[in-house]
């Protein structure tokens, strides 16, 4: 904010870079944050994007804080745009609090809208005296840096972290170019001209950045995943890469599947050899898996599937964000079978629950589905350094008798699940329904049977869901929930707002629901639900399970996530409705 002439930032601050795709935003966020990370400042940064290689406009939003952030902001309090079109791309953000910096030819011609500060600043001319146009991000980069009053040696030294075997001739320039932007904000800091005053955390430097697909893969590698297939899909590929690039670090057979169904199909192989397999995919892949998800309803087979939501039907936004892919989870695959659905909504969440879909899908032999969005994968936080345990996941797999049947009637409708070659006796598995040894039957009293084993499952399943969490007191009036990566932005929100009598009940297992919900939301006066999609899924699976819907919804599915000042003017609104009833 501007106090006496001074711009200054104090305990936080968002900045937004913008530009076109291809010209090295990225680079200045991973720098960036990096660099923040470094001098003890809390980090989350996300970003929005176009689906084209070169052109647009793109942007990343880094928000920098003395304490603990997981939830994106609306505001833009500092903007550096690289061109002209930026401006209009991030337009209705900027307000007479927002400072730009930016070359002085983008900051000229027609009014800039919302009043902000506009600082030359020049970052093009800069990288073109020291030869190349494109140096200009990582003058961009130095600036940053030099407003956080960073130090050179810090700065260099991450600068030349990033340009290492073949590229390192290019060191020297590229710090030359960091060096002399950081100077820049240096000399504008000591005029006076802007302050930021946010301290360091020395807690941090023992802290990690990680972004949400990271977090998936750490949990995959936690619960034993050492089989991962997929064919190329925004925004899940960015777990298969991660993958690929531990998978001779922790001995994981990484698979670029020449199609989705052989994707979902090879990791049904894997399970039925003995492996712990899991295919990443989004919608519009997960949609050609449908008929491998029955398959393991039929084999009882294990089966793990990371599904991060976009916006559809078909192609959809490509690059965007949307939680509309609940009711393609909870309904894939014909006929009737049990399945368990996890929607993570930080990184330590992430990590805890793919973990924990390795071991539900091999302890009652089921598809558990872990949903996650574009707004999460792309996403990266400042958070502890997650602890694993030093025992291995255990294996659920049983040495074969003479007389082993691979079906096999039980009480908990969970059979003893062998592989071949591990014993005696001989592992029968079948599309068709079948009978306890697993051959084909088309016996109708033993359909029923295997029908009934198969759904017995639930009653174990049901026990062993996550109870969603109560934000706030336990003696509400207005309980408002959510799901997923909407989670955190909505308890932050709650906490701007401070209104009397109002909690947040927030899901990380979406199906089967904890058997105590029905008790949660039938204390609530009024309920709200929160969710990125236009149809309210999640609302319309709580009243047919429990008979307690929303009376409320705030729903989102412009391809963005929501921001935690949008959602304290939504609430704001609630409230002023409920004046005079």
């Amino acid at each position: 904010m501007s106090q006496g002439g001074i711009v200054r930032f104090e305990d936080e601050l968002t900045l937004t870079l913008c530009g076109e795709a291809g010209h090295g935003i990225q680079s200045v966020e991973l720098l960036a944050t990096a660099l923040l990370k470094d001098s003890g400042r809390y980090v989350f940064s996300t970003k929005e994007f176009m689906s084209r290689i070169r052109g647009g406009s793109n942007s990343t939003t880094i928000r920098v804080a003395s304490r603990p952030v997981d939830a994106s902001l609306y505001r833009i309090d500092i903007l550096i745009p690289f061109d002209r079109a930026a401006l209009d791309h991030v337009r209705r953000r900027l307000s007479p609090e927002t400072v730009i910096f930016a070359d002085e030819d983008t900051l000229t011609g027609k009014e800039i809208p919302g009043n902000p500060v506009t600082i030359p600043m020049p970052f093009r001319k800069t990288a073109e005296e020291l030869g190349n146009v494109l140096y200009t991000n990582m003058v961009a980069s130095g600036f940053i840096a030099g407003l956080f009053s960073i130090d050179e040696k810090t700065l260099a030294a991450r600068v030349r972290g990033m340009f290492t075997g073949e590229r390192s001739s290019l060191a020297d320039v590229n710090v030359e170019a960091a060096r002399k932007g950081s100077e820049s904000a240096r000399r504008l800091v000591g005029a006076g001209g802007i302050a930021v005053e946010i301290p360091g955390d020395p807690a941090v430097h023992d802290y990690i950045s990680i972004n949400g697909a990271e977090a998936v893969g750490l949990g995959a590698l936690a619960g034993g995943c050492d089989f991962v297939s997929s064919y190329p899909m925004s925004p899940s590929t960015a777990v298969l890469v991660f993958m690929a690039e531990k998978a001779d670090q922790f001995g994981v057979i990484v698979e670029q599947a020449e199609d989705e169904i052989s994707a979902a199909n090879m990791v049904i192989g894997a399970w039925y050899a003995g492996a712990r397999a899991m295919v990443t995919t989004s919608g519009g892949g997960f949609a050609l898996m449908e008929e491998t998800v029955g398959l393991a309803g039929m084999l009882e087979s294990p089966l793990v599937v990371h599904l991060a939501q976009r916006p559809g039907p078909a192609t959809g936004l490509p690059t965007r964000t949307e939680q509309g892919d609940l009711n393609l989870a909870l309904y894939s695959g014909h006929g009737e079978f049990p399945r368990i659905l996890l929607a993570p909504g930080t990184p330590l969440d992430a990590i805890e629950l793919t973990q924990k879909a390795f071991s539900l899908a091999d302890l009652y032999q089921i598809p558990v589905f872990v949903l996650t969005d574009q707004y999460f994968i792309d996403s990266s936080w400042t958070i502890p350094a997650p602890r694993f345990g030093e025992n291995a996941p255990r294996l659920r797999i049983v040495e074969t008798k003479g007389d082993y049947r691979r079906y096999r009637l039980t009480d908990e409708g969970i059979s003893p699940r062998g592989v071949p070659g591990w014993g005696e006796g001989l592992v029968v598995v079948d599309s068709d329904e079948h009978d306890e040894e697993g051959h084909i039957t088309e016996n109708h009293g033993v359909r029923v049977d295997m029908v009934d084993k198969r759904l017995a499952k639930y009653a174990a399943v049901r026990q062993d869901a996550q109870a969603p969490e109560l934000y706030g007191p336990e003696d509400y009036d207005t309980l408002i929930i959510s799901w997923g990566s909407t989670g955190p932005i909505v308890r932050e929100a709650l906490r701007r707002i401070r209104r009397p009598g109002t909690s947040l009940l927030h899901f990380r297992q979406v199906y089967p629901l904890h058997p105590k919900t029905p008790e949660y939301l039938g204390k609530a006066r009024r309920r709200v639900m929160v969710e990125g999609n236009a149809t309210a899924q999640f609302e319309r699976l709580l009243r047919a399970e429990t008979g307690y819907g929303a009376r409320d919804r705030i729903l989102k599915y412009d391809g963005l996530q929501f921001t935690v000042d949008e959602l304290v003017q939504k609430f704001e609104e609630l409230d002023e409705s409920e004046v005079g009833k």
